[in-house]
């Protein structure tokens, strides 16, 4: 079997959001790989230079991997690493290469008759999850209002952003907020996105130690492995980062400075299953769990179902929801997990007509 074929495509997909008079637009990157066999494989990536991550598969990747066998995953990652990326550089490079090995791994699935997630590891299904409800552009009414409707549907495990703007006594409120909304059986988890400088991000912690949350995601600028360290050491709060991180490496860093409790590879970002795999194996050997933050449940589900470390899949309300327009029928989390598909390669059947509906380039 060979590659034929391999094309990007940019889609960007309006989301409705509660309490928000205009729909949420964001934008994707799709892929699909061609193969002589007759078997397609589709991968996925976003919101990171969108339109540099097209060009890079479309006028980078694409010629250099035609005629490869498309199930020497490993082999096709290092070729592409030696070739296109011997310095170790990131962004469009990792985004780029994330979808394509995504889409390569689907094939994989497909030819070997199994789903990716039991291909990688097989370790558990169903797999925990849970729901980033809490966007900055809620107020503090609304915020609790939307926190209530999903413990009312059952899920009780939630993430909310903070840091917009970094304003620890703002956030302390919002937070203390959803808690008393709540109550202490639901877990609560924040994510800053690099917002915070490591003072706002101290005096935070201190304001909130008290609501016994799960998580503090990428607290400080950059992901900064010795400021995160220093943090770590001052807060009953774990420390969870990595989502965007393009390669191993980084992760191996934030590892061994004792920077996280939790390590977040996301296989849209890092470098597809082959890299994601191999972080989740280094989280293994500091004794870490791994949780995907940074959202693509659909993609991400089946590395946390793969490894025995798998902790949490992400279901980003924003991205989720753009995820339904773009796939028929994907699967839905069921109170605080999700039962992966049995269909071989990733399971899900794109929506070819939302996907021209919603193509941009």
């Amino acid at each position: 079997m060979e590659i034929t074929h391999t094309e990007a495509t940019l889609h960007e997909v309006p989301v409705e959001v509660p309490h928000l008079d205009d729909p949420i637009r964001s934008q994707y990157v799709f892929v699909e790989v061609e193969t002589d066999a007759g078997i397609t494989g589709h991968g996925l990536t976003g919101y990171l230079y969108q339109a540099g991550t097209k060009a890079f598969v479309n006028e980078e990747i694409a010629p250099l991997i035609e005629g490869e066998n498309p199930v020497e995953t490993e082999r096709i990652w290092t070729l592409a690493h030696e070739e296109l990326n011997p310095r170790d550089q990131t962004g469009p490079w990792s985004t780029a290469l994330s979808a394509v090995d995504i889409a390569l791994w689907d094939i994989k699935g497909k030819r070997f008759d199994e789903p990716v997630w039991r291909l990688l590891g097989g370790a558990q299904n169903p797999v925990e999850s849970y729901v980033t409800f809490g966007l900055s552009e809620f107020s503090e009414d609304e915020l609790v209002d939307v926190a209530e409707q999903f413990v009312s549907q059952g899920k009780t495990r939630l993430k909310m952003v903070v840091g917009r703007p970094p304003d620890p006594i703002r956030d302390a409120s919002r937070v203390g907020s959803v808690r008393e909304a709540v109550g202490d059986d639901v877990e609560l988890m924040i994510d800053a996105n690099y917002q915070y400088s490591f003072n706002q991000a101290l005096e935070l912690c201190n304001r909130i130690e008290k609501y016994d949350l799960t998580w503090f995601e990428e607290p400080v600028y950059g992901n900064d492995a010795d400021l995160l360290a220093d943090l770590r050491q001052r807060t009953r709060i774990p420390i969870a980062a990595g989502q965007n991180e393009g390669h191993r490496f980084r992760h191996r860093a934030l590892m061994e400075n004792g920077a996280v409790d939790i390590s977040q590879p996301n296989v849209c970002f890092v470098g597809g299953y082959t890299e994601g795999k191999k972080v989740a194996s280094i989280a293994q050997g500091f004794n870490l769990d791994i949780a995907n933050g940074g959202a693509y449940p659909y993609q991400n589900m089946h590395l946390q179902a793969a490894m025995s470390n798998g902790w949490r899949v992400e279901f980003h309300y924003v991205v989720w929801k753009a995820s339904e327009e773009l796939y028929r029928d994907p699967p839905t989390p069921d109170g605080n997990r999700v039962t992966l598909p049995e269909e071989p390669g990733l399971g899900l059947e794109p929506d070819h007509d939302a996907l021209e509906a919603y193509r941009i380039a």
